[in-house]
């Protein structure tokens, strides 16, 4: 599972020119599942996301979790971060995992974040083509890659 987090000051995503979600100050993730992956994993990783420190404290320093801040969550599935680029110029996608395994785990996703983030937790729709738009806070972005 691989979970691009970037810390925003405010985050959306429309699809068909129609607004879906939006936050204010918080995290923007951008998820993909691999074949490997459980619902164990879906749940480390984003327990590990809402829990990382990567919030300034009064002292500038990394030292406060999402959890910490009370920020909000926009989960954005996406496909394309499973992608191998390291052959060729085409990207391959044979470990991604396709529609009808990966949506199950991305509602678990969704359902362990408003566990741990009751009401902060906003997404997109899955597999389908949406737009999103964020105000980077830093920039400060994250790669978390967990896996069996």
């Amino acid at each position: 599972m691989r979970t691009l987090i970037q810390r925003v000051n405010s985050a959306s995503v429309s699809s068909k020119g129609e607004l879906v979600s939006s936050i204010g100050k918080g995290l923007l993730l951008f998820i993909a599942f691999e074949k490997s992956d459980t619902q164990e994993i879906v749940r480390k990783s984003m327990e590990k996301t809402v829990l990382m420190r990567i919030f300034s404290d009064s002292n500038d320093k990394l030292n406060l979790s999402l959890k910490d801040t009370g920020g909000e969550v926009l989960a954005i599935s996406q496909f394309t971060l499973a992608s191998d680029c390291t052959h060729g110029h085409r990207p391959g996608f044979d470990n991604g995992l396709r529609y009808n395994e990966a949506k199950p785990l991305y509602e678990y996703a969704l359902k362990c974040l408003n566990d741990l983030m009751p009401s902060s937790v906003k997404s997109g729709l899955f597999g389908e083509d949406m737009q999103v738009a964020l105000v980077n806070d830093g920039p400060c972005t994250f790669m978390l890659d967990i896996r069996a």
